[in-house]
C-alpha cells in the first residue's frame, strides 16, 4: 500500500517501554485481566469436566484444566519478568462466558450428548476468547520490546489455539453426531 507521495509506508515494530507509559499501562492491565480469567477457569472448569458424559470431551476438559494451571504459572512468571506485582482483575468477559456455560449445563438434560454439546460450544467461546486475547497481548509485548514475554504468551497462544482444535475434533467426530441421534 502506497502513500500519497507514492512511498512504502514504514511501520514501527517496536518501542521501548519507557517510550509509551500509556501503552505499558494497558499492557499489565490487560495481564491482570487475563490473569483473574485463567485463575477463574480453574475453578469453572471441574463443574465442566463434571457434567460432560463422553469420555473424550471430560479428558480434553481435564488436559485443558491442567494446562490453565500452567498458563497461570505462567502469567505469574511474566508478571515476574516486568517487575510487576501478579493482581488479578475482575474479568468481565470470562465471567459471562463461564455464566453461559453453567446455564446451558442447567438447561440441558444430564447425561445427554447434547449437554456436551453445549459444554463444547461454551468451551470454545472461551477458547476463542483466550485466543483473542493472547494474540493481542503476543503483539503488544513484542511492540514494547518484551520478546521474552512474548515468547510466554505466544507458547500460550498455541496452547489455546490447540484446545480449540481439540474440542473441534471432539465434536465432529463424536458427540455432535450423538446428539443428533438423542429424542
Amino acid at each position: 500500500m502506497k502513500n500519497t507521495t507514492g512511498a512504502e509506508p514504514t511501520y514501527k515494530t517496536k518501542t521501548s517501554p519507557s517510550a509509551e507509559p500509556a501503552l505499558q499501562e494497558l499492557f499489565v492491565d490487560c495481564l491482570r485481566d487475563i490473569y483473574w480469567a485463567e485463575n477463574h477457569l480453574v475453578q469453572s472448569l471441574p463443574k465442566m469436566i463434571g457434567s460432560a458424559t463422553s469420555g473424550k470431551l471430560k479428558k480434553a476438559l481435564e488436559d485443558h484444566l491442567a494446562e490453565t494451571e500452567t498458563h497461570v504459572d505462567r502469567l505469574e512468571q511474566i508478571f515476574e519478568l516486568l517487575g510487576e506485582k501478579a493482581v488479578a482483575k475482575k474479568c468481565d468477559a470470562m465471567e459471562g462466558l463461564t455464566k453461559e456455560g453453567e446455564g446451558i449445563i442447567e438447561s440441558t438434560d444430564e447425561g445427554t450428548a447434547t449437554r456436551d454439546v453445549g459444554i463444547i460450544l461454551a468451551s470454545q467461546k472461551v477458547e476463542h476468547y483466550e485466543i483473542a486475547t493472547y494474540g493481542g497481548l503476543t503483539q503488544l509485548a513484542q511492540t514494547l520490546g518484551y520478546d521474552e514475554v512474548s515468547s510466554l504468551l505466544s507458547q500460550t497462544l498455541e496452547e489455546e489455539k490447540q484446545a480449540d482444535a481439540l474440542l473441534t475434533e471432539v465434536a465432529e467426530s463424536d458427540v455432535n453426531y450423538k446428539a443428533s441421534q438423542e429424542a
